[in-house]
């Protein structure tokens, strides 16, 4: 990698960190068009490449929020327990059987879009009294979000966080306990992923310089994007949430569409 390439991709790293890490997403979705079109990752090594990002960035956030009081707590336990099984699966299931990417995509950006505009539109409502879902629910969603986690990459807070929040809990909760998850499942997956890398041809292992200076951004960005949350108001964090959901949703569209 170039001295260029490499400050891109913490350029890149850094900037989404900031932005995304305040309502408990890592950002690594956003970083497949720079990795696909700029850094020239190739698929699907760009998966494992996107998990180590979320392993190398996250911390610096998880440390701000366990410094504040925020980390742990059962919705914390509740994901985790569902997302660590769920991104072994989604893993086998991109190496072995290669699910098509455009499919996936548009459904995620129709249930994103959906979301997103929702968070939005309830921005001029009354703040509603924050409510808990029920634990198998939670675990549920984890294992459907660690699934998908495994086959393309995402740590699952892009989706987790939304639809959490979109249900009615607060983004103070939702956010450490997205992380927590999307650290741990990012974890998985890339040892996954290392360990198929050994036993099948092709680039399935991860990117590790790209992987790495994406993530150096990212360790700094969370740290700052963490520090920023409580200076936030709700009803601005929310809405955030909503903006980056519309937009993750408008990149998914787009990458179907180029196929």
């Amino acid at each position: 990698m170039s001295p260029l390439a490499a400050l891109l991709a913490f350029g890149a790293g850094l900037v989404v960190a900031v932005v995304t890490t305040p309502v408990g997403v890592s950002g690594a979705v956003f970083l497949l068009p720079v990795q696909f079109d700029l850094l020239r990752v190739p698929s699907p090594a760009v998966t494992p490449t996107n998990l180590l990002y979320n392993v190398v960035a996250t911390p610096g956030a998880l440390i701000r929020h366990h410094r504040t009081g925020a980390l742990g707590g059962p919705l914390t336990r509740r994901l985790v327990a569902g997302t660590l099984p769920g991104v072994v699966v989604g893993t086998l299931v991109r190496v072995f059987l290669a699910p098509g990417d455009r499919v996936f995509r548009v459904l995620a950006a129709v249930l994103l879009l959906g979301i997103g505009i929702w968070l939005c539109l309830r921005i001029r409502d009354r703040p509603a009294p924050p409510r808990e879902l029920r634990g198998p629910v939670v675990t549920g969603l984890g294992a459907v979000v660690g699934v998908v986690g495994g086959i393309y990459g995402i740590g699952g807070g892009s989706l987790l966080g939304p639809v959490l929040v979109g249900a009615g809990m607060s983004v103070a909760t939702v956010a450490p306990a997205a992380l927590a998850a999307t650290f741990l499942t990012s974890v998985a997956g890339v040892v996954t992923y290392g360990l198929l890398s050994l036993v099948v041809d092709g680039p399935v292992g991860p990117d590790w310089v790209t992987g790495l200076c994406c993530g150096a951004g990212g360790l700094i960005g969370g740290y700052l994007g963490a520090r920023l949350q409580p200076r936030v108001p709700e009803t601005a964090l929310r809405t955030l949430l909503g903006v980056l959901a519309i937009g993750l949703a408008v990149t998914y569209l787009v990458q179907a569409a180029r196929g």
